[in-house]
């Protein structure tokens, strides 16, 4: 395990942003490179005064970025756990460049040894976008940090929950997206680590397709009691080519643009 510290130079990288120019997030050119569904489970999270938030498989940094342009003042702190080390320093660039290093640190470190850097019980609230795709299906990047990052050749799902297990206080929330299609597999093994699914939420690409959900987001409670809350479904575009639906475009505006909720 490493705690990253030290500045990670600038070749090879795109400058991108987020929020109007307000976010900036460093990404490796030709290496992975977040989408919209860091975006997405990023607005998932329910954030309250004072919580300590574990991101694991962290990758640039994205989610937790996102978490602390909007809710900065409310997070008492950050951690995001990232095993590729490039991806690790291009993390903790991320934070530099925003300033949010006061707030936040990127630990280098495989999720599977969590045990060894991480203390049990220990965080308020996890958060995960785990690799997709079993190291044998989907389309293989040529390249091994987006390989890596999309295909679960270092991690499985099963170790993410593992992980987020054991991290997470005693009625502790852990959020995570998958694909829809693995929902059966998500909530089996949630409740194997005594993870109980509380809500759930399908994403669709547009309302008048007849396409199954593409996501899944899946808020859980450690020891929780039985129930969850299925939400209307998610709709990304107003319709095949179009635009974001209005839900979408307030993901991507700034905190001046969507005022943020009364604290709860």
């Amino acid at each position: 395990m490493i705690e990253l510290q030290d500045v990670f130079p600038c070749d090879n990288l795109s400058r991108d942003t987020l929020f109007g120019g307000e976010l900036i997030c460093y990404q490796h050119q030709k290496g992975y490179r977040f989408s919209i569904d860091s975006v997405l489970l990023a607005h998932f999270v329910e954030i309250r005064r004072g919580d300590s938030i574990l991101d694991l498989g962290t990758g640039s940094g994205i989610i937790g970025m996102i978490l602390l342009y909007r809710w900065q003042d409310r997070i008492r702190q950050l951690t995001g756990i990232e095993v590729q080390q490039g991806l690790a320093q291009l993390a903790g660039k991320n934070l530099r460049a925003n300033r949010f290093e006061g707030s936040g640190r990127i630990i280098q470190g495989d999720i599977k040894e969590i045990d060894t850097f991480i203390l049990a019980e220990s965080y308020d609230k996890i958060v995960c976008n785990p690799p997709f795709y079993a190291p044998t299906t989907g389309r293989l990047s040529k390249n091994r940090e987006a390989q890596t990052a999309r295909h679960q050749i270092l991690a499985s799902l099963q170790n993410f929950l593992r992980a987020a297990a054991f991290a997470v206080k005693n009625g502790g929330e852990v959020y995570f997206i998958y694909p829809a299609e693995g929902v059966g597999e998500c909530i089996t093994l949630a409740e194997k680590y005594r993870l109980e699914v509380k809500k759930i939420q399908f994403i669709y690409s547009y309302p008048q397709t007849l396409d199954p959900a593409r996501l899944v987001m899946l808020r859980c409670c450690k020891n929780g009691g039985r129930g969850a809350e299925v939400l209307p479904p998610l709709y990304v575009y107003c319709e095949k080519n179009g635009e974001f639906t209005p839900e979408m475009q307030k993901y991507y505006q700034t905190n001046q643009e969507v005022p943020l909720k009364d604290d709860y």
